[in-house]
């Protein structure tokens, strides 16, 4: 086991080195794109870019600094400054990887697919080193101090010339290089074009799924030890540690003790039509330190301890005394929202290996009191790329946000949070922020650069984001579903600073609140980054009236090789599910298909109904969720399903192989030889290559 452990780790590395993440339209600051009407003036950029006019300007006076006396290493020079506007230059930069002073230059002319210009295919790495090794470049960008130790640099690493700065051509190139494959992007001296996939990706035929569980749950996070167990929430209060069936068509269902919850927080939760137990998420060294989160509100009339500022208050221009939860003769903000610390309950040596944890909580992190009912969100991720604490913020629940909180940039209603709960600021910095708890801002935030923006906010102008998630294998891929109002409901990748228009907009939609009591902002002050994907009420059969998008993830199993690569989401009210696919791949842009969906004859638990057709009777999709083997789950309020190979359900699916041999679940932690979630993750990768072990 350990010899075969150690082959599939090397053939791991492999895949990670080959078949890097991409990114959708991105700059280095993790902003979107601007849309310009006009082309910058120095660099040859129009359309969607990274760069404004104090940028481009700032470019030539660097390039004028450089003092390049060679018109074509000049030429070259300004294209590779100029990368940093193109729309992909998080991409071009591997932000993910660190700062890079220049872009990845193409490279490896033997690996270039067919979709690189001529310059590309001849190698744009080595036409650098062509036309700039014995050049004087000042301030030169390939200095070997910028690029963090990377290469093997010459011995004069004070010259002003390539072939003095580094060894060879094939050094430079391997410390510059890459090759534009497998949805890698790599810099050939043009604005990045990506080509469509030369076979259209067809939507898949239908979804089948399988119910496991009876219990109506809003969260599932897988177990952060890689195995085959879950965590699922309540509304009430109440988290469950759940086995999940070993292999699908076996029959078995979810196991969980329902007399013995992981944690009950019950007697502090204020649970009620839209208030209970929201979100919850496990720190990312949690293997190690046991410490793991959970999004509640809280009742300060019943719950001792449930206090703190209102989100109501003169800095937004809201007066507390003009709003209540339900109606006016009630307490504003007697509601509030929670984020507390616990620890589970395991041994020194392995703190996550508990199967209960205190509810005791270890540190209050943040508290706002909410005025009015609805419309709070309340879900938490951590960033798998920056290890930071993301919070989901409503508008604060009235129609069509009478106060104009989501777009006040004082307040934190309708916004998207980014925390730093590993380093705490001191307190004469907790007053000086005005935070509204215990932890502290990353520097990154979008109110480094924009001074009137509350120093937690990474994202404004949503509604109600109800289910956010990042994808596994591209983590700068931050997508939720908004809910609307009157007729539209979206999707949208969250960037940094961004500005997704509610409430001037609802979707792509003009919107015109009825009244504003907080004032409204003018339509063309916002420049609002508009959904990738989404749809109107008039769309949908819809139950009691009403529509909500509950948004999903991408689908990174190998189950449904039809599904693969998709983005699922469906609405509130169980009548529609949609995989939407990316076209061409890693660029922002989105084709959606309403799926036809049904339940496995076999499955372990039987699915009933709905009266009069042969659909599966989901009752409210209230979220979606994914475990270590990367399968898809939708928490219902009639039950747990799985989405399963569409054979189960007689849907035709070419890539299939139903022969094939289901590879087991990720045992439970127990001793012995137990596999990683990395392992895991490369035995699913083999398995969607076809490659049999």
């Amino acid at each position: 086991m350990k010899d075969c452990v150690a082959l599939l780790l090397l053939i791991y590395h492999f895949l990670l080195l080959h078949y890097p993440s991409s990114s959708l339209p991105l700059c280095t600051d993790l902003r979107a794109p601007l849309i310009r009407k006009t082309p910058l003036v120095f660099c040859p950029y129009n359309g969607s870019v990274c760069c404004d006019s104090s940028k481009d300007l700032q470019l030539q006076k660097q390039f004028h600094a450089m003092d390049i006396s060679h018109p074509g290493c000049a030429a070259l020079m300004k294209s590779i400054l100029c990368a940093t506007c193109d729309q992909f230059s998080a991409q071009l930069f591997k932000v993910e990887s660190g700062p890079r002073a220049v872009p990845v230059l193409c490279n490896s002319p033997l690996l270039a697919n067919s979709s690189l210009s001529n310059k590309a295919a001849s190698g744009y790495c080595s036409t650098v080193w062509d036309a700039c090794q014995n050049v004087s470049i000042l301030k030169s960008p390939f200095a070997p101090s910028l690029q963090g130790g990377g290469g093997v640099p010459a011995v004069d690493s004070s010259s002003s010339k390539l072939n003095e700065l580094w060894q060879s051509k094939s050094v430079f190139c391997d410390t510059f290089g890459g090759s534009d494959r497998y949805g890698s992007i790599c810099f050939d001296g043009e604005p990045v074009s990506l080509q469509k996939t030369e076979t259209e990706l067809l939507p898949p035929k239908g979804m089948c799924l399988e119910k496991i569980g009876n219990g109506s749950y809003l969260n599932m996070v897988a177990h952060p030890d890689g195995s085959n167990r879950a965590f699922f929430s309540e509304k009430s209060g109440k988290i469950w540690l759940a086995t999940i069936p070993d292999q699908q068509s076996s029959g078995g269902s979810l196991e969980l003790d329902g007399s013995s919850p992981f944690l009950d927080l019950t007697d502090r939760v204020f649970s009620d039509s839209s208030f209970g137990m929201m979100g919850m998420a496990f720190h990312p060294n949690f293997a190690n330190n046991g410490r793991f989160f959970a999004s509640f509100n809280c009742d300060k009339v019943k719950t001792p301890g449930c206090s703190g500022r209102c989100a109501c208050n003169t800095d937004v221009n809201c007066d507390p005394s003009k709003v209540g939860p339900f109606n006016a003769a009630q307490a504003p903000c007697r509601y509030h929202k929670v984020i507390a610390e616990f620890t589970a309950n395991g041994s020194s040596s392995e703190p996550s290996s508990g199967h209960s944890a205190s509810p005791l909580e270890v540190r209050r992190i943040f508290t706002l009191g909410l005025p009015f009912a609805f419309n709070h969100a309340g879900q938490i991720l951590f960033g798998p790329a920056d290890g930071y604490l993301y919070v989901m913020m409503g508008d604060g629940g009235r129609g069509g946000d009478p106060f104009n909180f989501s777009q006040n940039k004082q307040s934190l209603l309708g916004k998207i949070l980014r925390l730093d709960i590993d380093n705490l600021p001191r307190a004469d910095e907790i007053g000086g922020l005005n935070l509204w708890g215990n932890y502290s801002v990353p520097r990154d935030n979008p109110s480094s650069e924009e001074k009137d923006l509350q120093p937690e906010i990474w994202a404004l102008g949503l509604r109600n984001p109800w289910r956010c998630s990042f994808d596994s294998q591209r983590p700068l891929y931050f997508i939720c579903s908004d809910t609307g109002q009157d007729h539209y409901e979206e999707v949208d990748i969250i960037t940094k600073g961004g500005n997704y228009g509610w409430s001037v907009y609802e979707g792509p939609f003009l919107y015109n609140p009825e009244q504003s009591s907080g004032g409204s902002a003018p339509a063309n002050s916002v420049q609002p980054i508009f959904p990738v994907l989404g749809y109107n009420h008039s769309d949908i059969n819809k139950k009691e009236g009403s529509a909500a998008i509950s948004g999903g993830y991408f689908y990174r199993s190998s189950i449904d090789p039809c599904m693969f690569g998709s983005y699922l989401y469906a609405d509130l009210y169980g009548s529609a599910l949609w995989a939407a696919a990316e076209i061409p791949e890693e660029s922002g842009n989105f084709t959606t298909t309403r799926i036809p969906f049904s339940c496995a004859p076999d499955s372990p638990i039987h699915c009933n109904s709905i009266a009069g057709t042969s659909l599966p009777d989901l009752g409210y999709v209230y979220s979606f969720g994914e475990d270590n083997r990367k399968d898809i789950f939708i928490l219902a309020s009639s039950g747990v399903y799985r989405v399963v190979r569409p054979s189960r359900c007689n849907y035709t699916c070419s890539k299939e192989n139903v022969t094939a041999v289901i590879l087991p679940s990720p045992p439970a932690p127990s001793g012995g030889n137990q596999l990683t979630n990395s392992q895991w993750v490369l035995f699913l990768s083999l398995s969607f290559l076809g490659i049999m072990l």
